[in-house]
């Protein structure tokens, strides 16, 4: 395949790589700048000559999610984000299945050129991979009087609809196009599925740890009055602010919510930001969407890490990982932040008081909209946990494992083809204190264990050869489905509900999550 492709904007030229071709930093929107800021994406100026495709494009604004993490945007990096990249092993008659990835973040950080996405691993399998950016945090998800809602969504449309519309110059096939991602990417995937603007843009879905938190839309514009609130300004000139301001008060609504939980759909302060339930782009919660078979044509594998909210229930000091433990753990906790740090000048937001060490599991029970029951049983379902176990396997249960099994059964239930996982190998990070957390399963999925994340999740050791074996089968798997819509073990049903655990030795078994499931029966609204 010739290093030039032409593209709809015009000609790009890539690098060959190991037996790739990769392009990297390919517009596929205008810059969201000036009047185009908090507007829907508008199409891309095109150019003449050949446009070199051989870097990434700027990250969209965001600050890192951890403090001490890799800085990927600062303010002079400016706001044309909006760039795709692609590894191919084809040519452009190949009609290579397309995999496409979305990254995840909380919805206020994440990047293309993180290098746990890169995507060269899987393309040699034997697809072509896709990345892009989209727009996080206010610019892409806060309420702004007379702009549109979801506005990183719409920037996730224009980017599928310039994959169906390029592709098959890069090799792979418009009709074969598979979605994926994890956490606010699988959310983003779940909620694409019932996107009336994204029909047709996709024929199969992989929903990673789909974090199931989409706000009514009073709820995301009280968000914004306390964002205006800290900038000391009212919300109609939020849409003036620049974007370093935002950010340095994009945690302040945090504080109003962990205050009054019981006020909010989802009580958990992660994130201040999340999709909004607009009825044109997110028409409805999407297991809820599912149940009017918008969907029942797309093939889908929707699953989660065991222990979703280990890594959250650590920084909240509910697990405390033991001093020698932590001491071990130096090492990846550096290689998280290796190469660049906040630097002082950089906004930074307030942290969120929080008792930690402590739970009540029966305020818990009710900020989670659970019968008075529910504590107890979870201490049957699950004996011989701590209350803050409890308290963690509760979390886990309603911002990802119920969310991801709902999906499913929707799904299925509306005659499409659904499969599901559970992701069950242990992190040995922090002594093992994490489990199976989220995001363990990223390094495994994409195959890039020398990022900062496989560092960490790896515990700064290089991976054994259980772990390969593991990485190798999945991604088998990941690339089976893209190709066929059979990823190597049955479908979920509602009589059997067959689950793949991802382990070193994957298996299948039948509901293993079972006792969470009739515990939530009456919120899911199936």
């Amino acid at each position: 395949m010739s290093l030039v492709v032409r593209t709809t904007g015009g000609a790009v030229e890539g690098v060959a790589l190991d037996g790739l071709n990769v392009f990297k930093g390919i517009p596929f929107a205008a810059p969201p700048d000036g009047p185009l800021r908090f507007r829907a994406p508008e199409p891309a100026p095109g150019w003449e000559g050949v446009r070199p495709a051989r870097a990434f494009g700027a990250a969209p604004p965001q600050l890192p999610l951890v403090p001490g993490m890799p800085r990927f945007w600062n303010p002079e990096d400016g706001l044309d984000c909006l760039t795709v990249n692609v590894w191919t092993p084809g040519g452009g008659s190949d009609r290579l299945p397309v995999m496409v990835w979305i990254y995840g973040g909380g919805w206020k950080s994440g990047t293309s050129s993180d290098p746990a996405y890169d995507g060269a691993v899987l393309a040699r399998g034997g697809v072509v991979m896709v990345t892009f950016n989209y727009r996080v945090g206010f610019e892409g998800f806060g309420t702004v009087p007379g702009a549109p809602a979801n506005r990183g969504f719409l920037d996730q449309i224009a980017a599928l609809r310039w994959v169906r519309e390029n592709i098959a110059a890069f090799g792979g096939d418009p009709d074969n196009v598979t979605v994926f991602g994890e956490s606010g990417g699988g959310a983003s995937v779940a909620a694409l599925l019932s996107a009336p603007a994204a029909r047709g843009l996709f024929r199969r879905a992989i929903v990673q740890s789909i974090a199931g938190r989409y706000l009514p839309r009073e709820e995301s514009e009280r968000i914004a009055a306390l964002t205006a609130e800290a900038l000391g300004i009212t919300p109609e000139e939020l849409a003036g602010v620049a974007p370093e301001d935002l950010l340095s008060v994009q945690d302040a609504p945090l504080a109003a919510m962990a205050a009054d939980p019981g006020a909010w759909t989802t009580p958990e302060t992660i994130t201040s930001f999340s999709p909004v339930i607009d009825g044109v782009t997110v028409v409805d919660k999407p297991w809820l969407a599912l149940r009017t078979g918008v969907a029942r044509d797309i093939d889908l594998i929707s699953g989660f890490t065991h222990d979703e909210f280990t890594m959250f229930a650590i920084d909240r000091g509910l697990i405390r990982p033991s001093a020698s433990a932590l001491v071990r753990s130096l090492p990846a906790l550096a290689g998280m932040a290796v190469g660049r740090f906040r630097d002082r000048k950089s906004p930074r937001a307030p942290r969120v008081k929080r008792r930690v060490g402590t739970v009540d599991l029966a305020a818990t029970a009710g900020h989670l909209g659970l019968d008075a029951s529910a504590p107890a049983d979870y201490r049957a379902a699950y004996p011989g946990l701590s209350d803050a176990r409890l308290y963690t396997v509760m979390y886990s249960d309603a911002l990802f494992r119920m969310p991801a099994l709902w999906l499913a059964e929707a799904h299925t239930a509306a005659g499409g083809v659904s499969h599901v996982y559970d992701f069950t190998w242990p992190s040995p990070a922090l002594g093992g204190a994490l489990g199976a957390c989220h995001t363990v399963d990223i390094p495994a999925t994409l195959g890039n264990t020398s990022s900062p994340l496989a560092s960490f999740v790896l515990a700064g050791r290089p991976p054994s050869a259980g772990y390969d074996r593991m990485s190798e089968q999945l991604r088998a798997a990941w690339i089976a489905f893209a190709a066929t819509g059979d990823p190597g073990w049955p479908p979920f049903t509602a009589e059997d509900s067959l689950t793949r655990i991802w382990d070193v030795e994957p298996t299948v078994t039948a509901d293993p999550l079972g006792a969470s499931r009739r515990i939530w029966k009456q919120l899911s609204g199936l």
